[in-house]
């Protein structure tokens, strides 16, 4: 294995950190997935989208490979802690998303980290989950235009959550919080 593809111990805990930190987050938008849903369930891709935010803000401030599956799944074994009736769904929505997130990423074999690249990262997050997630919550029972409105947030949802995302990971690079991480691109 290459040394640029090693993932050191210093990144490890960098992603264990961010990990601990998204991996809260996740825990409340799951605890409001099951309200939002009940009382205005056109609205629930702005909750989703909060998913990405393990991922981007990994790859932002670190710039590897292999970072945002990593965050992610620490994350969701995080969030499992807090509810662990949801382990699956953290678990399964880390890997998804995380891959994802890796896939776009390897697709400019990781050496693209401006914006661009992570809002087609979340686009394409948001394509599979408007196909998913239609099936899974049976959206079709939607009028037309709730429906239309309700996959459009499902796009639009992780592309907020990206801007969230790349504004803390690039502030935690401005602080020099991945300086001293082996492997590490400008």
């Amino acid at each position: 294995m290459p040394a640029a593809s090693r993932l050191s111990t210093r990144v490890l805990l960098v992603c264990a950190a961010i990990g601990v930190a998204t991996g809260l987050l996740t825990v409340v938008a799951g605890y409001v997935s099951a309200p939002v849903w009940a009382i205005l369930p056109i609205v629930y891709g702005l909750v989703l989208g909060a998913h990405v935010v393990p991922g981007v803000i990994a790859q932002a401030l670190l710039r590897m490979p292999w970072v945002a599956l990593v965050t992610h799944l620490l994350a969701g074994i995080v969030a499992s802690a807090f509810a662990p009736q949801w382990v699956g769904r953290y678990l399964g929505m880390a890997l998804l998303i995380g891959s994802l997130q890796e896939g776009v990423a390897a697709l400019t074999r990781y050496r693209h980290w401006e914006g661009w690249r992570f809002f087609i990262s979340a686009v394409v997050v948001g394509v599979v989950l408007v196909i998913g997630m239609g099936f899974a919550l049976d959206a079709g029972k939607l009028v037309p235009w709730a429906l239309a409105v309700f996959y459009a947030l499902l796009i639009l949802g992780p592309v907020l959550w990206t801007f969230v995302g790349l504004a803390i990971g690039s502030g935690l690079r401005r602080a020099g919080v991945a300086r001293t991480t082996v492997g590490v691109r400008g």
